[in-house]
């Protein structure tokens, strides 16, 4: 019987510190929105909205560089509809850019498309193959006639995240 109630008061304990911010705990009905305590954590490492440049901007940044670590903010396209391993952003010009995370460490909502986001990592230019190229269409849902017409590798713009914040627009 006293190890029960020991077990019991450890789990409580564990589950009052996971719950607790300075010292206070954290009751997302009783904060108001925003607040510090319940704002919703980003994905990957700890990372600030400080200092991000629009992604529409970064096409321009990469045009001398071969590898960049930036900190970039935009509008999700779309995200992987089997497990949310990558999304792509719209940059602007016609054009979208895969956006993946580190170490397959976090993935983003399937329904992501349409938020915006903050994301810090690597961007750098890859010639991805096409399989690769038809194995991301399948994962966005397109049709095998879509998938069937991608017979060319393309050179393209691609960003590897460590962390990410998402917000509804």
């Amino acid at each position: 019987m006293k190890r029960i109630f020991i077990v019991v008061m450890m789990i409580g304990c564990f589950v009052n510190m996971a719950t607790a911010q300075n010292g206070k705990t954290c009751d997302p009905s009783k904060e108001k929105s925003g607040s510090a305590c319940c704002a919703k954590p980003g994905l990957g490492v700890a990372m600030t909205k400080d200092g991000a440049s629009d992604v529409k901007l970064l096409s321009e940044k990469m045009k001398t560089e071969k590898e960049l670590f930036v900190k970039i903010k935009g509008d999700v396209v779309e995200a992987c509809k089997v497990k949310g391993c990558w999304m792509t952003a719209d940059l602007g010009n016609g054009q979208t850019m895969r956006i993946r995370f580190k170490d397959y460490a976090f993935f983003v909502p399937k329904d992501s498309g349409g938020k915006q986001f903050y994301a810090q990592g690597i961007a750098t230019w890859e010639e991805t193959s096409v399989a690769e190229l038809q194995h991301y269409a399948e994962d966005a849902g397109k049709s095998k006639a879509e998938i069937d017409k991608i017979k060319e590798p393309k050179r393209e713009l691609t960003f590897l995240a460590e962390g990410v914040i998402l917000e509804s627009k």
